[in-house]
């Protein structure tokens, strides 16, 4: 099902870009900056891959997916051609660092066994909204879709176990970072602020996507799920 639903998501990402370059370069061309924050929410358990790092990583640690959920900043420039069809580029960062313990299993002094579990994206987006109601100066519902780049650092840094070798119990740290392609499908809401200069974009964005952690990089397994929801309020002005 994961499958059908990223490829979908591939599939109208790639028309929304097909439709955005089939404008005519005559429409009116308005173009914008955009910043702003927001939170990202990760896939829930029950819907990650079955080999992903954090789902293996709850048999023996405690602590939680949820726990990922984080704040974000981005910034956009964008093209409004005739107030219907918008592209745009953008690059955010997002970064959340999580406390683990080992569920089971206490040290020699009788403390827990800690680690740090830390996941960083950078996502470099390109995006084609459709603003099909409305205008600039009124309130605009919109759609969309586009592909980003995420830019993702995985790491776990602290205690381990080394159920090999009588429980023993050791300090290490595990790093693995690369750049996965995501189709993103999007939804939000422009309110002007005074006028057709200024406004407020409030934005729902699901990306897909999963990162290759290695074979030989230590983890209990070779991917990390990067899918998930961004909600997040922009600041845009027109010129």
């Amino acid at each position: 099902m994961n499958r059908m639903m990223q490829r979908a998501a591939m599939g109208a990402a790639a028309l929304a870009l097909m439709l955005g370059t089939a404008v005519p370069v005559s429409a009116q061309v308005v173009h914008s900056i955009g910043l702003g924050a927001g939170v990202f929410s990760p896939r829930s358990l029950d819907a990650r891959d079955i080999d992903d790092v954090l789902v293996e990583n709850l048999n023996t640690l405690s602590f939680g997916i949820k726990d990922f959920r984080g704040g974000l900043v981005f910034g956009e420039w964008a093209m409004t051609f005739s107030d219907r069809v918008e592209l745009a580029l953008s690059a955010g960062y997002y970064r959340r660092t999580v406390p683990s313990v080992y569920a089971d299993y206490i040290n020699n002094n009788a403390k827990e066994i800690e680690q740090d579990l830390r996941l960083q994206v950078v996502p470099m987006s390109a995006i084609v909204r459709f603003l099909p109601v409305g205008r600039a100066g009124r309130a605009q519902p919109y759609l969309g879709g586009g592909v980003s780049a995420l830019r993702w650092r995985y790491s776990e840094i602290g205690e381990f176990v080394d159920f090999n070798n009588n429980f023993a119990v050791f300090r290490d740290r595990y790093i693995a970072n690369g750049t996965t392609l995501a189709p993103v499908v999007l939804g939000g809401l422009r309110l002007p602020l005074g006028g057709d200069i200024y406004s407020l974009n409030t934005e729902l964005r699901y990306q897909f996507g999963s990162g290759d952690l290695g074979a030989n990089s230590g983890f209990l397994t070779e991917k990390i799920d990067l899918s998930g929801l961004n909600f997040t309020v922009g600041f845009q002005i027109r010129f």
